[in-house]
């Protein structure tokens, strides 16, 4: 069983829509006690990070997803789920603390170079670790579909596993043990999104 958790996220159906079309099975967990016998959890998000990261303190999901990485088992970040990962965003002068599974902060795309903030729409990713799992087959520089104007800057480089280019480079995906992130939102992107949610849920599966 894969957790996805529920704190109010906009994506959340789109997210469950498409593990299930890849033969997840999928429950929604809005409690630290649901996450017990998952094989693995997805933290999906849309929006700002002190709305999820609140949302998460709130629902106790922030220490709970803390303890289930260090079992080992598959965790994946979407959005700004992969945000929450961080210690803390800019976003709105934030105040909220975020998981700190990663240190880093999440900064604006800059201002002044003629990008429309924020990101939407599709942008091609370079893979630039191809071991990584959820990767599995996809091709470089494939296309995927990103909604963002706030990006992580892993004080740690080598935890990116794709990188892209919008203005500046950033690392669109990381990967580092059994945690997964993604910027961009593979429920979106397609066949490309759903090969990569298809090695997810194989990992899940053991």
């Amino acid at each position: 069983m894969i957790a996805l958790l529920d704190y109010g996220a906009g994506n959340l159906r789109s997210v469950e829509k498409a593990l299930r079309f890849v033969g997840g099975d999928v429950r929604l967990v809005q409690l630290p006690d649901g996450m017990k016998d998952a094989s693995a959890v997805v933290l999906p998000g849309v929006g700002a990070f002190d709305d999820c990261v609140n949302a998460m303190q709130r629902q106790e999901l922030l220490a709970a997803s803390r303890e289930f990485i260090k079992t080992g088992r598959p965790f994946l970040g979407i959005c700004v789920g992969y945000q929450a990962m961080f210690e803390r965003s800019e976003e709105f002068d934030s105040r909220a603390a975020g998981l700190g599974l990663f240190a880093g902060s999440v900064v604006r795309f800059p201002d002044g170079q003629g990008l429309k903030i924020p990101q939407i729409g599709w942008n091609k990713i370079e893979i630039v670790q191809p071991e990584c799992p959820i990767f599995k087959g996809v091709e470089n520089g494939s296309h995927v579909y990103f909604v963002h104007s706030f990006y992580p800057q892993p004080e740690d480089g080598s935890i990116a596993a794709c990188r892209t280019t919008y203005g500046v480079e950033f690392a669109s995906a990381i990967w580092r043990d059994n945690v997964y992130a993604t910027q961009f939102h593979p429920e979106k992107s397609q066949k490309v999104g759903l090969a990569i949610l298809q090695n997810f849920v194989d990992l899940a599966k053991g």
